[in-house]
């Protein structure tokens, strides 16, 4: 799978999270179709899902086994790493620590981190 095809997965699974754990109705940038998201998501995306896949090789593919709560973490930390890198003063809430993330955004990294294992077998 290419990382743009990666990047589409991550983008999908982030709707359908937000979709399903996000309280109420979520603001329309959260759920913006691939083909408007803005080009420094795309490639945020990319970036992340290539950290999860290469993550889930080096493992031999035991990553799998981590908790909801581990997989959560290993993608906030890994976005937060691309929102420093595109941008250089990002909002608070962008590089907050998973502890800070509400509920809805860690069931939803969790949801990425498991789309993308299923995507890949």
């Amino acid at each position: 799978m290419s990382q743009v095809e990666g990047a589409q997965v991550f983008r999908e699974a982030w709707i359908a999270g937000v979709r399903a754990h996000f309280p109420g109705e979520p603001k329309a940038g959260y759920v913006t179709p691939w083909e408007d998201t803005p080009e420094w998501e795309r490639e945020a995306a990319g970036a992340v899902y290539e950290q999860v896949r290469q993550f889930l090789s080096v493992s031999g593919g035991q990553a799998s086994r981590l908790t909801r709560e581990q997989k959560s973490r290993f993608v906030a930390t890994c976005w937060t790493a691309q929102m420093f890198k595109h941008f250089e003063n990002p909002k608070p809430g962008y590089v907050a620590d998973w502890p800070e993330l509400p509920d809805w955004q860690q069931e939803t990294d969790a949801d990425i981190f498991e789309a993308i294992e299923k995507a890949l077998n």
